[in-house]
């Protein structure tokens, strides 16, 4: 074979491989990257968007390191928020497991830049040792919130996530409160809200998507 055209299969070959490779590349990229999301198909999933996020006001709490709370442990970071408290028998440890799947599902950077906290509605019951007891059992990472009554119904109004005291006949008592699971982006504004009953897998690609959209 005569050297020229030896030259020319080599460049062919190396062609041919070289264009693989940019397909292999580029369909990796594209796994990678999130789906993007509509708003109709992001409601679908359950995550109802505002059209411009809400900004909800100073508060002062305390998490179950006994650390200050404050709007600013909302920024730089997404954060999930759920309301509920220690002594309830169904949605809350539901809702909890539910939202550490979740973060199992994330992947390095995503899960690191995701926040978890339970903030509870029953402060009376739910100290910081208490809380400290119960919420890290679902995830280590997961944070619980407690403070002042009129401080937490102050904030759960902002956030739309009603609750209130039922009293039992034994003498003892529940707290009804909001299922929902609310989206505060980085800038620590309340972005929207997942409605109960979360579907985690579902939650997981319209999460990426808004978060995706969100930062580019």
């Amino acid at each position: 074979m005569a050297e020229s055209t030896q030259r020319g299969v080599r460049w062919t070959v190396f062609g041919v491989l070289l264009f693989m490779l940019v397909v292999v590349v580029s369909f990796i990229h594209r796994v990678g990257e999130p789906r993007l999301m509509s708003l109709a198909e992001t409601r679908a999933n359950g995550l109802f968007l505002f059209d411009t996020p809400r900004d909800p006001g100073a508060f002062s709490l305390m998490d179950h390191h006994g650390t200050p709370f404050t709007r600013d442990a909302l920024t730089n970071r997404w954060t999930l928020i759920f309301f509920g408290f220690t002594h309830c028998p169904d949605i809350c440890p539901t809702t909890l497991a539910e939202l550490a799947e979740l973060k199992a599902q994330l992947v390095d950077t995503e899960a690191n830049d995701l926040q978890v906290v339970m903030l509870t509605v029953d402060p009376a019951r739910d100290t910081p040792a208490r809380l400290a007891d119960y919420v890290p059992y679902f995830h280590p990472d997961f944070l619980g919130v407690t403070g002042e009554f009129a401080d937490i119904l102050s904030v759960a109004q902002r956030l739309n996530a009603p609750f209130r005291k039922v009293s039992e006949p034994n003498g003892g008592y529940q707290m009804e409160h909001s299922a929902n699971v609310m989206l505060m982006n980085p800038r620590g504004d309340y972005h929207g809200f997942f409605r109960a009953p979360l579907d985690i897998p579902k939650m997981r690609v319209t999460l990426r998507s808004t978060q995706y959209l969100w930062e580019h």
